[in-house]
């Protein structure tokens, strides 16, 4: 073995372990690098334009994106904590009225108007001799037991919110970075990759097509199920239809019933309330419409752009989204488009070259 042998495996050898252990020094920082690198992606246009309307100051034009995104959080998240503090409160106030009407002796017979599963749900209530607390007896107990939940709950609750928060804000440190120097980064980088020319320009190509169709396909079909879910609450009269929106978009990217754990509830309770032609309405609509939507224009939106078929889309979100999380809606059909380019570059390539070669004459 040659002195210059050995220096390739010493190097080498040191250059994975350095990479094994930065790997898991960064491993924390995983997800919010990722989400920061989809969020930075695809507002690279708006990067481009803000920089050259600033005069080519780039760090500029990413402290302004980053603070934007801040605001497009919080925010919503401010609003949205207003909201339901308003309404919770304008709920309190329901159940006061309708524990006073008389509701809890009436609730029995009410639930008994619900088709199918009426009856059950009378026997199972009537069983818990609910008609005969008082409304002091029934506030005491639930404010025992939320105590008691809270109590604990609180020290996970505190740590999840610490660690949400945490990542947010290195999401955030992230993503300015990315805009600031992004570019340059992934130059040096794309020089760096052992590939020809041709492949490593298939690839990127490839790879930023995925990007902007994996993100256009999921906003749209969110907020365009958003938008339809919250016209149905309006026009039926359902409480609280402002957060109910709110929650049918945040929702929505998740497959098979994700918009559904909302409406599905409003249905059950049209129906407790009456009249039932309204949860029939509902019901429909949710169903023939609201899921619909997902069932088509995303994988239209999603397919038509990277090619993928849609049952190997439906499978790379729903495995996405059992590995990564929620961040796995994005990532599953990014890698499978990524796997599809690298199979096309070894049929274009290689899987050609070995059959030219085998149907070559031999020479003679």
């Amino acid at each position: 073995m040659t002195r210059q042998q050995i220096f390739s495996i010493v190097f080498f050898a040191l250059l994975v372990l350095l990479l094994y252990q930065i790997g898991l020094m960064f491993q924390p920082f995983l997800f919010p690098a990722l989400w920061a690198g989809l969020l930075a992606h695809w507002a690279l246009p708006l990067h481009l334009r803000l920089t050259k309307l600033f005069g080519g100051n780039e760090t500029l034009s990413a402290a302004t994106l980053t603070v934007g995104a801040l605001g497009m959080v919080v925010v919503p998240l401010v609003v949205m904590g207003v909201m339901l503090v308003r309404e919770a409160g304008a709920a309190e106030q329901a159940i006061r009225t309708w524990i006073a009407a008389g509701g809890l002796q009436q609730l029995p017979d009410q639930l008994a108007t619900i088709p199918l599963i009426g009856g059950w749900l009378r026997t199972v209530v009537s069983s818990t001799n609910m008609h005969q607390l008082s409304m002091e007896q029934s506030v005491v107990a639930g404010a025992k037991g939320l105590s008691q939940f809270l109590v604990g709950q609180m020290g996970d609750l505190l740590k999840n919110a610490f660690i949400l928060v945490t990542d947010f804000f290195i999401m955030l440190l992230v993503l300015f970075f990315l805009f600031k120097d992004g570019r340059r980064w992934l130059a040096a980088l794309y020089e760096l990759i052992p590939m020809d020319e041709s492949h490593k320009h298939k690839i990127v190509t490839r790879l930023d097509q995925t990007i902007r169709a994996v993100v256009k396909g999921m906003l749209v079909t969110a907020i365009v199920q958003g938008v339809l879910a919250g016209l149905a609450y309006l026009v039926l009269g359902v409480p609280f239809p402002m957060v109910l929106t709110a929650l049918t978009t945040i929702l929505a990217p998740i497959p098979f019933g994700g918009t559904a754990l909302v409406w599905g509830p409003v249905v059950l309770y049209l129906f407790w309330v009456g009249p039932v032609g309204k949860a029939i309405v509902m019901l429909a609509w949710g169903i023939g419409v609201i899921s619909m939507v997902d069932q088509i224009l995303r994988p239209w939106l999603i397919g038509q752009d990277v090619q993928i078929p849609v049952l190997l889309l439906v499978l790379s979100v729903l495995g996405g989204l059992a590995l990564y999380g929620f961040l796995g809606l994005f990532v599953g059909p990014i890698l499978v488009s990524l796997l599809m380019t690298a199979v096309q570059i070894y049929r274009e390539e290689y899987h050609t070259v070995s059959n030219q070669a085998e149907n070559s004459p031999a020479p003679s």
